[in-house]
């Protein structure tokens, strides 16, 4: 299934991911999940306000930093922490826990997370959850959801 292209020009938005981040986790609902770590794959998607698609907004090549960009660095040892944390029952969780985090960083306005389980099913290549949560959709969020610090976010 295609998703819709998150990159515009129009909407003066970039896409930064990280595609396949393979970790292992402890997850599950089931008695056997809990005493073993599992192989993850996360794959995260981002809509990230563009400064450079705005008419005048800077001068070619100006703030060639990395600050003025989120970093998959950053946000790479980000989602590994929250992976790290301590074990989850639902992969739906753990999406929805890093879309949160993700969501910090106030340049953030769309986190498209994939998280799948590799092997759940002999004869699967995974199972696992995709979700989209937009920066308007921060008021429906769990309060007890674990963050990171502020300093640790998706910048």
């Amino acid at each position: 299934m295609d998703m819709p292209k998150i990159a515009s020009a129009a909407k003066a938005l970039r896409h930064v991911f990280i595609r396949d981040l393979c970790l292992l986790a402890s997850i599950g609902v089931h008695r056997h999940e809990h005493e073993a770590l599992q192989r993850i794959r996360i794959s995260l998607d981002l809509g990230v306000e563009d400064d450079g698609a705005r008419p005048l907004s800077r001068r070619p090549g100006a703030r060639d930093t990395l600050t003025r960009v989120v970093d998959y660095e950053k946000l790479a040892a980000s989602v590994r922490a929250l992976v790290g944390a301590g074990h989850v029952r639902l992969v739906e969780t753990l999406a929805e826990r890093i879309a949160d985090h993700c969501l910090t960083d106030p340049r953030v306005q769309l986190a498209r997370i994939r998280v799948e389980k590799l092997d759940v099913f002999a004869d699967a290549v995974s199972a696992g959850v995709e979700i989209e949560r937009r920066r308007a959709d921060l008021s429906t969020h769990a309060p007890n959801v674990p963050r990171l610090q502020k300093d640790d976010s998706c910048s």
